[in-house]
């Protein structure tokens, strides 16, 4: 039975490898999504239409658009109770979202004459994909369509692929529609995301696309970049934990087996000080795994994941911060101390009481967050994604004169006789009265 390695030696190799965990980009992958989205380009939604024929016999683009009706069929045979909940997760997630409004319009005067400011500005329309077919996400719909929303785009679309029959799953279409997705359209994969960048005669083109999917929808994402934008890279899921002597082995334990349930690539990583929590957890794990749900992709995804032992709480915390996890759980005595400390994670979950999990579904945090040390760099998805910031200024003829000589001294600089000419001309040439 695989267990996680315990490792003594933050210094040695084995710590590079953990660091340099699976977020490779596949070369023969990327080109084969590359030449499909390049197709979508140039025949629409003949190329959809073309791959999904194995689904659905004489199929047309009307069995790619997701009707009222087909919506109202997936309420019937979805739970009450996980209706409810949807919209209990929706209203936490909404909140959250509406709390990073920023201001429409801020100016200030640069100087007398000159007033620069920026404004805030929505995106026309975004597309956001849902997984389907092995597995549904519904909490991914809530998560890539709630802040869209609330940032106010005028059209959220969604793609989802479609089972045989061309059906989409009944809870993916119940959460859309709970947060009010525009349109719905029966496509995965790179065809989905080709149609949404590139636009069809069916799919209208975006302006970003989010959402998170398997290598193939990754690889499409990074072929149409620059086409459309998009959110934060999205590679196998991560947790690392950081933990003391105070801390529930169990609770570690469990909270270390659900975030690589995922898939077997998954990723969980235990950081501490106390030799003894990492014998107590590695037991608990060993117990739990024998007849634990998902226990194949668990026990895959171990053989990933580390135990280690740090000298000391800084040291912990600095190998955190060199990791920067997707998922950051700090299970300490005062987790609070700790976390000014934090620079680089995805999202970070403070105390016992804040596993991953009510991240994933319902605390009101996004769940679409960076992978694979991207979390340096990048953040979770949120209304930032879904605003534009362009900056303006006014300016007299008192602000211009303020501003000529520097202007053209610099433009001239730059062999740009012309923008120096620009300057000139307001005063060389007043306006007519």
């Amino acid at each position: 039975m695989i267990l996680p390695e315990i490792i003594k030696d933050l210094s040695s190799e084995r710590r590079q490898s953990i660091l340099m965990r699976s977020n490779e980009k596949d070369s023969t992958v990327f080109e084969d999504m590359l030449k499909i989205c390049l197709d979508i380009s140039k025949r629409g939604d003949e190329v959809a239409l073309e791959h999904y024929e194995k689904f659905k016999e004489g199929i047309t683009r009307s069995d790619l658009i997701v009707t009222r009706d087909e919506i109202d069929r997936a309420y019937d045979s979805t739970s009450p109770k996980l209706v409810e909940k949807l919209h209990f997760a929706k209203e936490n997630i909404e909140r959250f979202h509406a709390a990073q409004r920023e201001r429409e319009m801020w100016s200030i005067e640069i100087s007398p004459g000159i007033l620069a400011g920026r404004i805030v500005r929505p995106l026309e329309r975004v597309g956001c994909y849902f997984t389907g077919r092995r597995a549904c996400y519904p909490s991914t719909v809530l998560m890539t369509c709630i802040p869209a929303k609330v940032a106010g785009v005028k059209q959220v679309i969604g793609c989802t692929p479609p089972n045989e029959g061309m059906v989409a799953n009944s809870v993916t279409l119940v959460a859309a529609d709970i947060v009010g997705c525009d349109a719905i359209y029966k496509i995965g994969g790179p065809w989905a995301i080709g149609s949404m960048a590139h636009g069809t005669e069916t799919v209208p083109r975006v302006d970003k696309i989010v959402g998170p999917g398997n290598r193939y929808v990754t690889a499409a994402k990074r072929a149409v970049f620059g086409v459309v934008d998009l959110d934060s890279p999205a590679g196998p899921s991560e947790v690392l934990i950081i933990a003391d002597e105070e801390a529930n082995p169990r609770w570690v334990a469990i909270d270390f087996i659900s975030q690589i349930e995922h898939a077997p690539d998954n990723v969980s990583v235990l950081v501490t000080p106390s030799a003894e929590l990492a014998n107590a957890v590695c037991s608990s794990l060993e117990k739990m795994i024998v007849d634990i749900p998902r226990r194949e992709i668990v026990t895959e995804a171990l053989d990933n994941s580390s135990v280690l032992i740090a000298d000391s709480m800084a040291q912990a915390i600095e190998f955190s911060n060199e990791f920067a996890p997707e998922h950051l759980e700090i299970v300490t005595a005062d987790p609070m101390a700790m976390f000014p400390r934090v620079k680089h994670a995805g999202s970070i979950f403070l105390g016992p009481y804040a596993p991953v999990p009510v991240g994933d579904y319902a605390s009101g945090t996004n769940h679409v967050l960076p992978t694979g040390r991207s979390a340096r760099m990048f953040s979770g998805l949120s209304l930032d994604d879904f605003i534009k910031k362009p900056t303006f200024q006014y300016i007299t003829r008192e602000g211009l004169e303020h501003l000529s000589e520097a202007v053209i001294t610099i433009a001239e600089a730059e062999g740009f006789l012309n923008h120096a000419q620009a300057i000139r001309e307001r005063f060389e040439y007043p306006p007519k009265k």
